[in-house]
């Protein structure tokens, strides 16, 4: 049987209420939440932007010279409201899956998903304009047969106005986006 898939991208304290955080993003979060209970999916998958104490000395950290998901650290965490939803569809944290990418977008979703029945995919998190559109057009070009979806409702970016330039790019990608 073909699976629905859900990808949670970077739905990290760092992007929700830490050094990067917003209040679209803190908002979005609740919605989220509210999404992974729905029951609507058969799998849910959680990406991470993980980095480590050379950050700053990377490429990303010298045009972002901000030091956030530090791997370990609170900041890198999952937000606990999504971890509870989570739970609430009888999955404890320790095995949720988890994809620890060290940049925008994850390279390996072919590779994620070849031995898979996939119908569909569905994306949300944040940060719609950097993380979220990567990881949107990576899979589009990957399993361009696959339906790939994003939901706007579940998303935020770094500002609104970045979020809806996002939003447009993905949508001439042949990405769906729903929820506006």
């Amino acid at each position: 049987m073909a699976k629905k898939i859900l990808v949670v991208v970077d739905a990290q304290n760092d992007f929700i209420t830490g050094v990067l955080g917003n209040k679209e993003c803190n908002v979005a979060t609740n919605v989220i939440a509210d999404e992974i209970r729905s029951g609507k999916y058969d799998d849910v998958i959680f990406t991470r932007d993980t980095h480590d104490e050379n950050y700053l000395n990377t490429q990303e950290g010298k045009k972002l010279p901000v030091t956030h998901c530090i791997k370990g650290t609170n900041g890198w965490e999952v937000d606990a409201r999504l971890k509870d939803a989570m739970k609430e569809r009888g999955v404890d944290c320790n095995d949720m899956t988890y994809i620890d990418k060290p940049t925008f977008g994850y390279i390996h979703w072919a590779e994620q998903f070849k031995d898979s029945r996939v119908s569909g995919i569905e994306i949300i998190g944040v940060c719609t304009d950097i993380c979220v559109i990567s990881n949107a057009l990576i899979l589009k070009a990957v399993l361009p047969e696959i339906d790939i979806s994003v939901d706007a409702s579940c998303c935020a970016g770094v500002t609104p106005e970045t979020h809806r330039a996002a939003l447009t790019a993905m949508k001439a990608c042949q990405v769906n986006v729903i929820g506006e």
